[in-house]
């Protein structure tokens, strides 16, 4: 036996979803939409108003912004606190974008004072050693411009890996003599 299903209106689609996570109005709208569509295929009602499950979807949408369960704001801050530490600024960006969401600026001037910290790191947990050569070097430069570090920010530290690199090699003892 199977267990029956319950359908869910809309708006309860949508707080359900919201319950789990934040959601962008774009996110959501697309879940909603194929949600609506579901529900109208399976009532044999065929294709249904296209215009009309949008209008409905556009206003549960409105009615949750409204209510401030939907916050565009709420959502960056939540999308930037989960990838900040394993990507750059360019990513974080990019991905708010396809989500339809502005990064905040206060957010973007945080994100921009520790993007030099939080690229080390990254470096620092992938590569323990610094690049041996030019090689080495350009690998651990695209691994860090794949997660969407600066260039500049990249180039900065690059350099100053190969620094402390230069700086250990001299302060080692010459070996037993």
């Amino acid at each position: 036996m199977g267990r029956a299903q319950v359908r869910l209106s809309l708006k309860a689609r949508a707080l359900q979803l919201l319950a789990q996570r934040d959601q962008s109005r774009l996110e959501m709208r697309r879940k909603l939409l194929y949600h609506a569509e579901r529900a109208t295929a399976d009532q044999g009602a065929g294709e249904g108003e296209p215009d009309a499950r949008s209008d409905e979807v556009e206003a549960v949408l409105d009615w949750l912004e409204a209510n401030r369960y939907l916050c565009a704001e709420r959502f960056a801050e939540s999308r930037v606190h989960a990838r900040e530490e394993r990507f750059g600024n360019q990513r974080i960006k990019t991905e708010l974008a396809q989500h339809g969401v502005k990064l905040p600026a206060d957010v973007a001037e945080g994100l921009a004072e520790s993007e030099f910290r939080r690229a080390a790191a990254v470096r620092m947990r992938r590569f323990v050693a610094p690049p041996r050569d030019a090689a080495e070097r350009a690998a651990q430069s695209r691994f860090l411009a794949g997660r969407g570090f600066s260039a500049d920010v990249i180039h900065r530290l690059m350099r100053q890996v190969g620094e402390a690199a230069l700086a250990a090699g001299r302060d080692e003892p010459a070996g037993p003599g």
